[in-house]
């Protein structure tokens, strides 16, 4: 993460309309941690048609992902040396500081206090039980509506976890979520909405010893196209693409800087 002064100015970017409301639950916004930004800026243009605008913000720059004209995201420098590239995401709470203490009290740890970003909003970075991280955000305007992504936009949130049934209970306390299973015949698919609206999802899919993690998804418009860029480009692919029954075809790739983020090409709505 960057510090406080320099980071996260989405919502100074967007207009400023007075019916905007929040929308708790929602994810809002993806940060790219990673020590060569550069690199990862090269292979996102050329996979994902992402555009970078650097927009200054006193002594320093944070430099946002567009998709199209549709803001979605930035970079952002690690703490330490030690620290992976990695996706962050960012949900959206009606009261940060009563949040970050909830998931205190449930079992997670709060790895950022607190803080706010002038104009823009206030923040935090917890960790749920297992381990995944999260940044809490509460937008001084507003959240923007629900709408169908932009080609290159974020489509849906993940989390990959060794105990799915503590995560549903950490989450459903701390965030409100309400979960549903689908149950399949080798795996079982949990759902967390809130509001009526579906946020995110929970699977127990996670290679032995790796630390749990919410993985996002873009939606694209040719899943075995973006792959193959993607490999050609030199990252990893970590699976498909295949076809997910109901939904639509996906693939999970690592760039090369080491982030993992999952594509999907959705089926038409009503199919």
């Amino acid at each position: 993460m960057i510090s406080a002064a320099s980071r996260s100015p989405w919502a100074r970017k967007e207009p400023q309309m007075a019916n905007r409301k929040l929308l708790p639950g929602k994810f809002v916004w993806f940060e790219l941690v990673s020590r060569d930004a550069k690199k990862a800026q090269a292979f996102y243009g050329e996979v994902l048609e992402w555009r970078v605008e650097p927009f200054p913000m006193g002594d320093s720059t944070y430099e946002m992902i567009h998709a199209g004209e549709t803001m979605i995201g930035g970079y952002a420098a690690p703490k330490n040396d030690r620290q992976p590239s990695h996706w962050i995401s960012y949900v959206s709470v009606e009261d940060v500081d009563a949040t970050a203490k909830a998931a205190t009290a449930n079992g997670g740890r709060v790895v950022e206090g607190p803080f706010d970003i002038p104009g823009v909003g206030r923040t935090a970075r917890i960790a749920d039980p297992q381990g995944a991280e999260l940044c809490l955000f509460k937008n001084a305007t507003g959240d923007p509506d629900d709408a169908l992504p932009p080609r290159g936009g974020w489509c849906w949130n993940e989390l990959h976890t060794t105990d799915p049934a503590k995560a549903l209970a950490f989450y459903e306390k701390v965030l409100g979520f309400s979960p549903r299973s689908l149950v399949g015949p080798d795996v079982t698919y949990h759902i967390l909405s809130k509001g009526g609206v579906d946020r995110g999802g929970v699977t127990d899919l996670l290679a032995g010893g790796a630390t749990p993690y919410w993985l996002p998804y873009v939606a694209v418009e040719d899943a075995d196209a973006t792959i193959a860029r993607a490999r050609k480009l030199g990252g990893t692919i970590c699976a498909g693409p295949e076809d997910i029954p109901n939904v639509g075809r996906f693939g999970v790739l690592q760039d090369p800087t080491g982030a993992a983020v999952a594509i999907l090409k959705p089926l038409p709505t009503g199919v």
